[in-house]
């Protein structure tokens, strides 16, 4: 192949009878992205997408038999990289040596919508064509009215799956306001300050919080992590919702908030253990007039105490996560403080427990920093260790400041 025509500004192919690849141009082996030796005696159904493919076999080689040439029609190709390229394509049959061979010029047509309008012409000219010529070809034809009926059922089920697209983006939407509506709003009093911090990585979060003062000394904090993320863990965190509420605001004790939420989750999947889903949770109940934290963790990272003096006692595990066993035991566990202190509760998508403690240096490096400030610096620390990590999980934190 020369050089003015291996650089032309539009690929160039030579196909023999039987559409094997015999020569290609440099430019055409650009846009597809391929070597000569690649595709050089294969098939050109290799560099064609499936609907180019049968395009091909119904409509381009019959009508190249009959008229021996062909003018502007259009098809895709498909690159290396699967992506589909428009082109306008000008054949002509002739004899090379003894042989039947077809050159091709391939002219990019980039403009997806222009190309299927034109594809759209194309093929009523041609099936204009096929009539003149008093329907030399009766079974392309019937060929071409099925693949125009697929091609219409194509495009209703295209239009039903936008439809239902944006029906599913609209009840999401409305789901997510829903659950971010059910969290509770901070508590700032002379007792205790209660702030928190809520992100989903998605639509919906299996990350759920609350905290709610139970009378005029104590409170209830709760933190949750059901297993998985969207839609499923969402509905269920949902579903545990009014349930530790109403449980909390009577003033149950950890040990039973713990079981309630246990048997509620073991109720809903008791005749399917595939869709069993298991959750992790600490609860405590304050007592500012005692001085007194009593807690339970199930299977939920361990929460921070720093005292007044910067001490600091991680609150780990006293029981499995709920839903997990039948018929397990929540034993509370007890904190007493003298002179106030801090607490941080968060979910694995603020702080791997496997990970290094980062946030426990925070907080022991600012002591005395007010709890609106401190969780500003957390929100900074979260993004710096999401950028370093590339995680990507529901954020849910809470901190608590006793006086």
């Amino acid at each position: 192949m020369d050089k003015q025509l291996n650089d032309a500004p539009c690929g160039f192919l030579t196909l023999s009878e039987e559409g094997s690849i015999i020569a290609v141009n440099r430019t055409l082996l650009k846009i597809l992205n391929y070597e000569p030796k690649e595709i050089v005696g294969r098939h050109m159904n290799m560099i064609l997408t499936i609907p180019a493919q049968l395009f091909c076999q119904l409509y381009f080689e019959p009508l190249l038999k009959l008229e021996q040439h062909i003018e502007e029609i259009y098809i895709s190709l498909q690159t290396r990289d699967g992506e589909e390229i428009p082109v306008l394509v000008n054949a002509v049959a002739r004899a090379d040596g003894g042989l039947s061979v077809t050159e091709c010029v391939l002219i990019p047509m980039r403009k997806r919508n222009e190309y299927e309008n034109e594809l759209l012409m194309a093929r009523n000219t041609a099936q204009e064509a096929l009539l003149a010529k008093q329907k030399a070809n009766a079974e392309l034809e019937m060929a071409l009215e099925a693949l125009k009926a697929k091609q219409e059922e194509l495009l209703e089920i295209n239009k039903q799956n936008q439809q239902f697209k944006l029906n599913t983006k609209r009840e999401l939407e409305l789901a997510r306001k829903t659950q971010e509506n059910s969290l509770t709003e901070p508590i700032v009093n002379d007792q205790i300050q209660i702030d928190a911090y809520y992100k989903a990585s998605s639509e919906l979060s299996g990350d759920l919080y609350g905290f709610y003062q139970i009378d005029e000394h104590r409170y209830g904090i709760i933190i949750l992590d059901v297993m998985g993320h969207g839609i499923s863990s969402a509905l269920i965190t949902m579903s545990l919702h009014p349930l530790f509420q109403r449980q909390i605001t009577q003033g149950l004790s950890p040990g039973k908030v713990m079981k309630e939420l246990d048997r509620h989750l073991h109720s809903l999947f008791q005749n399917d253990e595939e869709a069993r889903h298991y959750c992790t949770a600490i609860y405590l109940e304050i007592d500012t007039a005692r001085q007194k934290i009593d807690y339970v963790n199930a299977g939920h990272p361990p929460a921070l105490w720093q005292g007044a003096g910067g001490t600091q006692n991680p609150l780990h595990t006293t029981a499995p996560p709920i839903g997990m066993f039948e018929d397990t035991v929540f034993q509370s566990s007890s904190l007493s403080y003298t002179e106030g202190g801090r607490l941080l509760l968060y979910t694995d998508g603020v702080m791997d427990p496997t990970a290094s403690c980062y946030l426990f240096d925070l907080l022991k490096d600012h002591p005395d920093l007010p709890i609106a400030d401190l969780k500003e610096q957390i929100l900074t620390s979260l993004h710096d260790h999401k950028e370093a990590h590339h995680k990507s999980d529901d954020e849910c934190f809470i901190l608590v400041d006793l006086t």
